[in-house]
């Protein structure tokens, strides 16, 4: 339950003003003249004070005072439906009913919604169930002065069976009952109404009612096809009872909130779409490859508006390599949206194909025609080969990736800009680069360099030289931390200046030695599986993984037994020693294996069961040449 003092927007109400409150119950004014104080209006001037003419002035003066009273009215409902509008969300919006009405329309109110909101054009669950949103009410005399007199303010009793709070949290609409034809209704009802005496206590649980002497007003809150709630307003005994004229005041409050409700919980399920939309279209998490570490960051352009045609992958490759791709498709909405999930998928698919960069964009060229004439995007899509320390980078359109030596120096890669994915009919030229150990490449969109205050390449210079500020800090000889990297990038953005969507793909190059690698050729013939269990048995022993030579010459003959079968031209045999042993025999057959159960009387087939049983991992991926079947083994 929310307290407040009696600060409000329209007037104070007549029962708040103290020099009024301590007038004589017999000098107040007459009850016409009370009785139309719904919304409080000037003091009503006494019979006495009206001159000697009381015939002519008296029903002038009741005229103005009604019109005044009417006003006020009016001006009253304009504020607050103003405040209730204001709200965005959900508890925005009841809240702001609350404020309007307490102190200035009641001394107290109660909001129940539906549990749960139905959203749209969902059918609400069964039972009917309401339960307690928020209640308001003023301060009682002794809240705001242990030394006040008491009674001047609403006194609500806090005995549950005494009074009307705490009122019930959850209340279960009978069908048939007295509350549900009163919510049916859809119009307020005054609470000592025939329907409302047997309503409210319904809705406000067992043992408690309105206190004794209080007036009070239900009002169903209907949004645009059903009833979602209801609000309880009530009056204390200091203050005029609620008319006719209330009922309607009390109407406009809860159709306003009701829409709003209805509007928010709409937005908040358009927002919980696109966020969903938004995460499953980017990567859950980034693979591990060999001989690269990888960190990611996205940052939305709003947040309330978090879908965008920004993202970025990492997609692990034949030959221990990985792709990096980051792109940007124009525009911040759901279509930018699917339009990124499109060409993401298409980029995965070509690269498990193995093209080359250039070949990967001119068919996401193609891909995007085909979407449509006005979509575009840029791309940048680089292959890293830790066995070769090498790079091959191809880019559309997209801000130049920059490389961070492990000295300290930063430098802006020199790639092609070539054109934005959509051009159609434009070339895509590639650069093979080194990408030595220790060094750290940095592929983002152009969120984060471009903004209202700077344009695209000062953006990139301040980010070189944020690059190597930061690597200054950890010495020539140490790489700074991949995380606290990605940070440090993120806080070059000062407050305001983000504009865009902001992908951001940071890999450290880590390699792999030479020592590490074992590559032979082996000629298509029978002979091919035993030279290649002794080419590997010698390896290990060379690595001191002896341990492993039974299991690793067993599956190497089951590989190479099956590359054999199928090639006609030389099948390679690769060993990588990192923290795993991998190993890799490519063939240019390309037809992938599968595995297959052997029936009893088969002499073969039961390659790659072993195969899966033995190794840690495996798989297969066809290549432009050909296919390659890998395998993975724990080292001690």
């Amino acid at each position: 339950m929310t307290e407040h003092p009696t600060s409000h927007e329209g007037r104070q109400p007549l029962a708040a003003r103290p020099q009024e409150r301590a007038r004589p119950r017999q000098q107040e004014a007459p009850p016409a003249a009370a009785a139309t104080a719904a919304i409080p209006g000037p003091t009503p001037v006494p019979e006495t004070a009206k001159g000697p003419a009381p015939g002519a002035d008296a029903p002038v003066a009741d005229t103005q005072t009604v019109s005044r009273r009417e006003g006020d009215r009016l001006r009253f409902v304009g504020a607050a439906t103003r405040r209730i509008a204001r709200g965005i969300d959900l508890d925005e919006i009841v809240l702001g009913l609350c404020r309007a009405s307490v102190p200035t329309f009641s001394d107290a109110i109660l909001v129940y919604l539906r549990d749960p909101l139905p959203v749209g054009d969902e059918r609400p669950v069964n039972p009917f169930v309401l339960r307690l949103r928020r209640t308001d009410r003023l301060r009682t005399a002794d809240e705001e002065s242990e030394s006040g007199p008491e009674g001047e303010r609403l006194r609500l009793p806090t005995d549950p069976q005494a009074g009307l709070l705490p009122a019930a949290d959850l209340c279960e609409i009978r069908a048939g009952g007295a509350l549900d034809e009163v919510l049916r209704g859809v119009r307020p009802v005054f609470g000592d109404s025939a329907a409302a005496r047997v309503a409210l206590p319904e809705l406000l649980g067992p043992g408690r009612t309105v206190p004794t002497g209080h007036r009070a007003i239900l009002a169903p809150l209907r949004g645009r096809r059903r009833v979602i709630g209801a609000a309880v307003f009530l009056r204390g005994t200091d203050r005029p009872p609620f008319e006719a004229n209330d009922l309607l005041v009390a109407a406009q409050l809860a159709t306003h909130t009701a829409l709003g409700i209805d509007k928010a919980v709409l937005y908040g399920r358009e927002a919980y779409i696109a966020d969903e939309l938004q995460r499953t279209m980017l990567p859950d998490s980034l693979p591990q490859p060999t001989g690269v570490r990888l960190a990611s960051r996205y940052l939305p352009a709003a947040e309330t508006a978090r879908v965008g045609g920004d993202w970025y992958d990492a997609i692990p490759l034949p030959g221990s390599r990985v792709a990096l791709v980051v792109g940007d498709v124009m525009g911040h909405s759901m279509t930018s949206a699917a339009i990124m999930g499109q060409l993401r998928t298409t980029a995965q698919t070509l690269a498990g194909l193995d093209l080359p960069p250039q070949e990967v964009l001119h068919h996401l060229d193609e891909q995007a025609q085909r979407l449509g004439s006005d979509r575009m995007a840029t791309c940048l899509y680089a292959v890293y080969d830790p066995v070769a320390h090498r790079i091959t980078i191809a880019n559309a359109g997209h801000p130049p990736p920059v490389l961070l030596h492990l000295g300290g120096r930063a430098e802006v890669l020199r790639v092609p800009p070539g054109a934005p994915i959509g051009v159609g009919g434009v070339d895509f030229e590639a650069v093979e680069l080194d990408a030595p150990a220790g060094a750290t490449l940095l592929l983002y969109t152009d969120g984060l360099v471009e903004s209202r205050i700077r344009d695209v390449w000062t953006g990139i210079e301040i980010l070189r030289e944020q690059l190597a500020a930061t690597a200054q800090l950890t010495g020539p000889d140490h790489s700074p931390p991949l995380e606290a990297l990605c940070d440090d990038v993120l806080d070059m953005l000062g407050p305001g200046d983000r504009d865009d969507d902001i992908a951001l793909l940071a890999a450290r190059f880590d390699g792999i030695a030479p020592s590490d690698v074992a590559y032979w050729s082996l000629e298509p013939e029978d002979a091919a599986p035993g030279r290649a269990r002794r080419l590997a048995r010698r390896a290990l022993s060379r690595w001191g993984l002896d341990d492993l030579s039974d299991e690793l010459e067993l599956l190497v003959s089951e590989v190479v037994t099956n590359a054999v079968r199928y090639a006609e031209r030389p099948v390679t045999l690769r060993l990588l020693r990192t923290d795993i042993l991998r190993c890799e025999v490519g063939d240019d057959s390309p037809q992938l294996p599968r595995q297959r159960r052997a029936r009893e009387t088969d002499e073969g087939g039961r390659g790659l069961f072993l195969v899966n049983r033995l190794a840690r991992r495996w798989g297969a991926t066809r290549l432009s040449t050909g296919k390659v079947v890998w395998f993975e083994m724990a080292t001690p």
